[in-house]
């Protein structure tokens, strides 16, 4: 478990995330939301130790984050960014074995083991067949699954991924999340994931964490995105619930007809 304690990130001298005390579960799939500039990147990148907070502290499993060398801290949490780095020249396969980093030994040679786990997180993200292909010329859902298959070889008990849906098209981003859902269920990974669309977190959340302007408006079981009250307070933005025809979940829409 991710726990925060009187946590504050201050930027030219505004405090752009605030927050007094928060859990978050690493054995579930935790949605971040709210709206643009609300503190969900800088709330993820402080759980990816990516940076550190000027007050308070960061845990995961009671220990603070600053405690954790390079190494052991990559077998336990994975990080994605929303800006991904090149990849040009590198085959599907370089990729996903870059995530082997964390486990090679003291000369760094790659074994059996190594090649196994990359193996297994071709076929769990359904990218076995595009091996040997250059990163750079897949499709935006076909990079978005090379760069999981990467996270997963990196055989890290937590994923956190800052907006990976957010420049795919409706298909790629409902396989995305129904990838990381099956990460969590089959595999027993931890998933953080910020999304802007609510209805891919009615759909996949399992547990959510609601930023507005740097501060928590509410967390907990996903149950809590069924009140449209909550969410229109959210978004600042009416907005109804009505029940998927073909799905256990409800769909949110824009009340169109109370905007001004």
């Amino acid at each position: 478990m991710f726990e925060l304690e009187k946590v504050a990130v201050i930027r030219d001298q505004r405090s752009i995330l605030q927050i007094e005390h928060l859990q978050i579960p690493t054995d579930q799939l935790t949605v971040v939301l709210g709206h643009n500039g609300s503190g969900k990147s800088t709330l993820v990148n402080l759980l990816s130790n990516q940076l550190a907070p000027e007050q308070g502290t960061v845990l995961l499993n009671q220990q603070p984050l600053t405690t954790y060398r390079a190494k052991p801290w990559a077998r336990q949490v994975a990080f994605l960014p929303q800006q991904l780095p090149d990849v040009a020249g590198l085959t599907v396969r370089e990729l996903v074995r870059l995530g082997r980093y964390p486990w090679r030994g003291a000369f760094g040679r790659w074994n059996a083991e190594d090649n196994e786990k990359i193996d297994a997180a071709l076929e769990a993200t359904k990218m076995t067949g595009y091996a040997d292909m250059q990163a750079s010329q897949l499709s935006g859902g076909e990079r978005q699954r090379a760069w999981i298959a990467m996270l997963l070889a990196q055989q890290s008990d937590v994923l956190i991924l800052d907006e990976p849906t957010s420049a795919l098209d409706i298909r790629h981003q409902y396989q995305v999340m129904q990838l990381l859902a099956s990460l969590n269920q089959q595999f027993g990974k931890g998933i953080i994931v910020i999304l802007h669309d609510l209805n891919l977190a009615l759909k996949f959340a399992q547990h959510v964490v609601a930023l507005t302007q740097g501060q928590v408006a509410f967390h907990g079981p996903a149950d809590l995105l069924a009140d449209p009250a909550r969410l229109a307070a959210l978004y600042a933005t009416p907005i109804e619930l009505i029940d998927h025809p073909y799905q256990p979940h409800q769909v949110a829409i824009i009340c169109e007809h109370t905007l001004s």
